[in-house]
This record gives structure tokens, C-alpha cells and sequence, in this order.
């Protein structure tokens, strides 16, 4: 389980068949580690429908709970208020 919350962590937000054949795991078995990761309050996930041309993708979108990614190179630092 720590797998896929830390390969969330690493690239953010993914669809679960996504994570799936990324992670080379079968479909049922990251559903059913997500849904674990969310009963403890881990992962956030809605179902959500993607279209990919004429073809409808319909998953879970997951992503850490409560994680903020680091600024990426190249902002401007925030001003003070």
C-alpha cells in the first residue's frame, strides 16, 4: 500500500488504471489498496470520465491526501504581504 501512496506522492494525481499499468499491478488489487489508503484518510479519490478521442475512459482519480508538491524551479518567490 505504501507503494502506491508514495508513487503518488513522487507524480501526482492519477487515474487507478493509470497507477495499474504503470506500477505493473493487477487492476482489482490497486482498487483495493486505494480504498484502504482512503478509509485512512491517505488518498483522496472521485470517480471521474476522461474522453480520449471517441473513446470514454470512465476511473477513480487519486491523489495524496494533503499533500502539497514542491514549487517547481523557475517561480517568483511570493511577495509579503
Amino acid at each position: 500500500m505504501h507503494n502506491i501512496l508514495q508513487y503518488l506522492k513522487d507524480h501526482g494525481e492519477r487515474l487507478d488504471l493509470e497507477l495499474a499499468a504503470e506500477m505493473n499491478l493487477p487492476l482489482d488489487k490497486v482498487c483495493k489498496q486505494l480504498s484502504e489508503l482512503a478509509r485512512q484518510g491517505e488518498v483522496i479519490m472521485c470517480r471521474t470520465t476522461r474522453y480520449d478521442g471517441p473513446r470514454k475512459v470512465e476511473g477513480m482519480l487519486c491523489r495524496a491526501a494533503g499533500f502539497i508538491p514542491p514549487s517547481s524551479p523557475g517561480r517568483r518567490p511570493k511577495t509579503p504581504s
